[in-house]
């Protein structure tokens, strides 16, 4: 209860697979987002199924580095979003020559361009953990000089002489791959399903069956709660689809 007011509840991030709006699987969590869960989602449909799934469509709160790096370790077709995925195919992103995504990048010197066209060369390297212990590295590039420089208003709002941009080469790959997939044939129908499969169950959940809150306490109990929910959700679907084929 943050705001100590009495509106927070007690409540955990439920995850659901879902197939033509059928519930595959699902999973309760402690923690709020849903970067951290696709891992160990990805590993309980494994153990559910025997085999991990062939693709995967979520949205960009998936995105992360570790869960790419997962994904393509399972040989999972991903196409999973990235923050600013949307937001990259406007026109205003695309002409943007400040954006770090839109600098030329020399791999073979590992050195960046900026719009002046001066080298931005790597002086760093930052080693990093996340909470689930995965280790990232982000590289640290930057400009010998930039005082004087026309185009400074535009090139980066820090206090700073030089710009400074840090880069996870890694996670920048992950992206392409993603956003190629996102932008083919197939990834524009996944994206165009995914909001009528998870979200729509979501809805008919919440809206059409009441089902908005559990009725038990601790995480087993909970659990036990939403699985008999979700069986008897399925056979409805189910019997639902064989009266529309009769």
């Amino acid at each position: 209860d943050a705001m100590n007011n009495g509106q927070t509840k007690p409540a955990y991030n439920l995850q659901i697979a879902t197939e033509n709006q059928f519930i595959t699987d699902f999973m309760l969590f402690h923690n709020p987002t849903d970067t951290l869960t696709m891992i160990p989602f990805l590993s309980s449909y494994n153990s559910r199924y025997g085999h991990m799934p062939k693709e995967d469509c979520a949205d960009a709160g998936y995105g992360s580095e570790e869960n790419y790096s997962f994904m393509e370790a399972y040989d999972i077709e991903a196409f999973v979003k990235f923050n600013y995925f949307h937001k990259e195919q406007k026109k205003a992103f695309k002409e943007d020559i400040f954006r770090l995504e839109n600098l030329y990048y020399n791999k073979e010197d590992d050195y960046y361009v900026c719009p002046m066209g001066q080298h931005m060369k790597r002086v760093g390297t930052v080693h990093a953990k996340t909470e689930s212990g995965y280790r990232t590295i982000t590289g640290i590039y930057r400009a010998s000089r930039c005082e004087g420089c026309p185009l400074r208003w535009g090139c980066y709002k820090s206090q700073d002489s030089v710009r400074t941009v840090k880069v996870n080469h890694r996670l920048m790959q992950y992206k392409q791959q993603a956003r190629e997939r996102l932008t083919s044939e197939k990834g524009l129908r996944h994206r165009s399903n995914r909001p009528i499969e998870p979200e729509a169950v979501f809805g008919q959940m919440k809206y059409d069956m009441q089902y908005k809150r559990f009725r038990h306490f601790g995480k087993d109990k909970v659990n036990m709660d939403f699985a008999f929910f979700a069986i008897a959700f399925d056979i409805k679907k189910m019997i639902a689809a064989m009266k529309r084929a009769a």
